[in-house]
């Protein structure tokens, strides 16, 4: 699957991003434009404790839902679904054709027809509450169990759902499903982390997300977070989430000459400087927390995690999902093997090369 030149842009989407996802891949395929009952909507949340100890009067969280809730004898709804984007991302990655045209049709893992799909942007992002609304640096030093806190109050205050059929992440969001499972191990039959690893984040993938927040702390243009023209050096230090994110095989397609990526970098650090820097340090900074290694074992629901071979933000050279599942009862891991077609970590944004598995585990789960 080569994908135009313009989905190398994207790239910039991830800058300083923790394991994040595209903002939009552009896919050589039409997108259907609205699913069955697709709606956007916003809740907010009174008085939201962080677990630094700040509260946030008013914390909006922003989401979209796909499909209809079906209900048992109990009037509990039986046929809920969590998507969980990642870090750079919105809800409206979900939407993207190489995502929704491969899980939202008829007949595909998660049927429009057939789930209740509730999709959230996180704290931080998308339509959701974030720095650039005007706190900047007084925001919330928001981290994942803050992410995970919000969403779960989404859910069983505002949606009426008890319980949820899965949750499935990607990125940042497979990262947070990991925290879901050890959290509320009760609240779902099935998790699907993709692109993550249930572990702290370090070695080279903290290295590169500490040159992004060194990049921003850095910037003379940044004043602490107080600045009134976005911060213009940091953004130089942009790309270097893309070395780490797509496979060497694409960028060598991209741009196969020095003039070409020339081209690329200087693409990449404009449309970087269109970004807020307080939105991306708080994005990034909200990883720290990161470490289900610690409760795998309070895992109690079904557990597949998918990860590709060319993800040198996850690499499988380390061994740790091969190590970590043994201690989930019942759990598997797959591992997408590296091909030309692949792109990387990227390539959770591309279902064709794991819906078949997501099927096959969704085969698997009791009956709604």
């Amino acid at each position: 699957m080569k994908l135009p030149r313009r989905y190398y842009l994207n790239f910039v989407a991830v800058v300083f991003a923790a394991a994040a996802g595209l903002l939009a891949v552009v896919p050589p395929t039409v997108a259907q434009t609205t699913w069955v009952d697709q709606r956007e909507s916003d809740v907010v949340l009174k008085d939201f404790g962080f677990a630094s100890g700040e509260v946030l009067p008013e914390l909006k969280i922003h989401y979209i839902t796909l499909g209809r809730a079906k209900r048992n004898a109990a009037g509990e709804v039986t046929n809920g679904v969590l998507l969980l984007h990642g870090t750079s991302g919105t809800s409206k990655n979900w939407l993207q054709p190489t995502l929704a045209n491969e899980l939202f049709a008829p007949g595909a893992p998660l049927d429009a027809n057939t789930y209740f799909i509730v999709i959230p942007d996180g704290i931080g992002r998308g339509g959701s509450s974030k720095p650039s609304d005007g706190l900047r640096m007084t925001f919330p030093h928001y981290r994942y169990v803050d992410m995970v806190a919000a969403t779960h109050r989404l859910l069983t205050e505002h949606l009426g759902l008890k319980h949820l059929r899965l949750i499935l992440g990607t990125s940042m969001g497979g990262m947070q499903a990991w925290m879901w499972g050890e959290m509320h191990p009760d609240f779902m039959d099935a998790l699907v982390p993709i692109a993550s690893q249930p572990i702290a984040i370090s070695g080279r993938n903290w290295m590169y997300r500490r040159i992004g927040i060194e990049a921003i702390r850095n910037d003379p243009d940044w004043k602490n977070g107080n600045y009134e023209k976005n911060p213009k050096h940091y953004v130089y230090a942009a790309p270097i989430s893309a070395l780490m994110t797509e496979s060497a095989v694409h960028f060598q397609q991209a741009a196969p000459s020095r003039e070409a990526m020339d081209a690329l970098y200087r693409q990449m650090v404009e449309q970087a400087s269109k970004l807020d820097a307080n939105n991306q340090l708080y994005a990034i900074e909200a990883v720290m927390d990161y470490d289900p290694s610690k409760d795998l074992e309070k895992i109690k629901a079904k557990l597949l995690a998918i990860n590709f071979a060319d993800d040198e933000v996850n690499p499988p050279e380390l061994g740790v999902m091969e190590h970590e599942i043994k201690r989930i009862a019942g759990a598997r891991f797959t591992l997408i093997p590296a091909s030309a077609k692949t792109h990387g970590h990227y390539t959770y944004n591309l279902a064709t090369f794991w819906k078949q598995h997501l099927a096959d585990f969704m085969k698997e789960l009791p009956p709604i």
